[in-house]
């Protein structure tokens, strides 16, 4: 987030129930906005600021 000069919140989640909540079976996973765009891999600093509002 620093170098997008966005701001941002961001909550790492580790309790099972809140993680399946969004459908997320393999982890790591990144969720923006309350959508899912990345699990079961490390997204890469480019792949995250071209999904950034």
């Amino acid at each position: 987030m620093e170098e997008s000069g966005k701001s941002a919140e961001i909550v790492k989640v580790e309790d099972i129930p809140s993680i399946m909540k969004y459908g997320v079976m393999s982890t790591p996973a990144l969720v923006v906005d309350g959508q899912v765009k990345f699990s079961g891999k490390l997204a890469s600093v480019a792949e995250i600021m071209g999904m950034l509002p």
